[in-house]
């Protein structure tokens, strides 16, 4: 019996020309990145600014949000973020961090539920202190941050230094191309997201470690074919592993957006751009930079090793 193949046996795209596309399409990208940074800033969520978040449905027929936006600034707690998410009229209404600590946050709670109880069912309510906001804040940066260079040091020793330096460049890619996903839909960054983030990095990881481990055992290989010949052979070969794994997380991922609920939905879309990103990295932006860089002089090749030249790798 015949096994599926995603991907043809012999294939033979050439993936480091691409580099031409990839490396400035990657580059404008990232100023765009920083511009958004400097200029817009992240959306953040309750969990990093404080303060109080209310999510609401309608009882019945089509909330109106100019009204539920007079009525919430009129609650005299300044004014308040309105809008609409979902499709079966659901409301959410942030008001920012209140002087006079928990009561204060907790008094706008009150008049909130007093104005619009009525008319809405009260879907979830969240709080946030300006001491608990500071600690997230800190808390994640710090876990990020940790994380990152944990998965460079660990990168740093799983290959030699040309592979790990490929690698690392890799990861800190797929890093700055997430955060312009939040700069640029403007999707609330919340702890949710952190966590998208940390497993956005795992992820890059394993398609990295699995291009370049073929890449390493090729060079070791073939020691008289050509650098750009061998990142295109190595590539290829694990062509068919990353499809299947890319279009099976894709596929987990669209469901979780289309009927997991608001409460993952920012997660898997991030996680969704995510895979998106590590596997177009993978191929076409780590491969790539070991062509600048003397990759034979930093792998150890096995002592009798044949010298064999893969037929119609030129091809």
């Amino acid at each position: 019996m015949r096994l599926l193949r995603i991907v043809p046996d012999g294939t033979r795209f050439k993936i480091v020309r691409f580099r031409r596309f990839s490396y400035p399409f990657s580059a404008a990208y990232s100023l765009l990145v920083l511009f958004l940074f400097l200029t817009v800033g992240l959306n953040f969520g309750i969990d990093f600014r404080g303060g109080t978040l209310i999510e609401m449905q309608a009882k019945s027929g089509k909330p109106e949000i100019a009204s539920v936006r007079a009525t919430a600034n009129g609650l005299g707690f300044g004014e308040a973020e309105v809008q609409e998410f979902g499709s079966g009229g659901e409301i959410s209404m942030r008001f920012a961090l209140q002087p006079g600590g928990e009561v204060a946050q907790q008094q706008v709670v009150v008049k909130a539920r007093e104005a619009f109880s009525a008319t809405y069912d009260f879907r979830r309510v969240e709080t946030v202190g300006p001491r608990v906001s500071g600690e997230l804040v800190q808390a994640g940066t710090l876990g990020v941050v940790l994380a990152i260079i944990g998965v460079l040091i660990y990168l740093w020793f799983r290959f030699e230094m040309q592979l790990a330096i490929g690698a690392i460049l890799g990861t800190l890619h797929d890093i700055v191309l997430t955060m312009g996903f939040f700069l640029i839909t403007q999707l609330e960054f919340n702890l949710t997201s952190i966590a998208a983030i940390l497993t956005i990095v795992g992820y890059s990881l394993n398609e990295t470690v699995v291009v370049f481990d073929r890449t390493r055992e090729l060079l070791r290989r073939y020691k008289t074919m050509p650098i750009p010949d061998l990142l295109d052979l190595s590539v290829n070969s694990t062509l068919s592993r990353t499809a299947i794994t890319s279009t099976t997380t894709v596929l987990a991922l669209i469901a979780l957006v289309l009927f997991g609920g608001t409460a993952i939905e920012g997660f898997a879309l991030v996680m969704l751009f995510g895979v998106v990103v590590c596997t177009y990295s993978a191929m076409f932006i780590s491969t790539p930079v070991l062509l600048y860089l003397d990759v034979r002089a930093g792998v150890s090749r096995p002592e009798g090793a044949e010298e064999k030249v893969a037929a119609g790798a030129k091809s």
